[in-house]
C-alpha cells in the first residue's frame, strides 16, 4: 500500500513539474505573440504607407489618349472594379488595374 502512495506522489510531482512548465512556456508564448503583433501592426502600417505612396505616384502618371472603343469592348460597367478572373469580389491589385487603364484596347 505504501508503493502505491509512493507511484501518486511521484505522478503528482510529475504532474506538477509539466504544469510548471507548460506555464513557463505560455508565459514565454504570450511575450512573443505581443511582439510579433506590434511587428506585424508595424509592417502594416508600413505596407498602407507604401501603398499612398504608389498611388500618388501613379495618379502623376500622364493619362493615354482615348482611343476609340470596338465592338465588344464597350460591355464593361463604368465605375466597376477591374478584377483579375472576372470574379467582382477579387479586385485586381493596384499596379495591374492602373496598367490595365493605360493599355490601349
Amino acid at each position: 500500500m505504501i508503493s502505491e502512495f509512493q507511484e501518486l506522489s511521484d505522478k503528482i510531482d510529475r504532474l506538477a513539474q509539466l504544469t510548471q512548465s507548460l506555464r513557463a512556456e505560455n508565459y514565454l508564448l504570450r511575450q512573443a505573440n505581443t511582439l510579433l503583433s506590434a511587428e506585424n501592426l508595424a509592417f502594416k502600417e508600413r505596407l498602407i504607407e507604401a501603398q499612398r505612396r504608389v498611388e500618388a505616384v501613379l495618379d502623376e502618371l500622364p493619362k493615354p489618349p482615348a482611343a476609340p472603343e470596338t465592338e465588344g469592348e464597350g460591355d464593361a460597367v463604368p465605375g466597376a472594379a477591374a478584377t483579375l478572373d472576372g470574379d467582382p469580389k477579387e479586385p485586381m491589385p493596384l499596379h495591374l488595374a492602373h496598367a490595365a487603364r493605360q493599355e490601349p484596347r
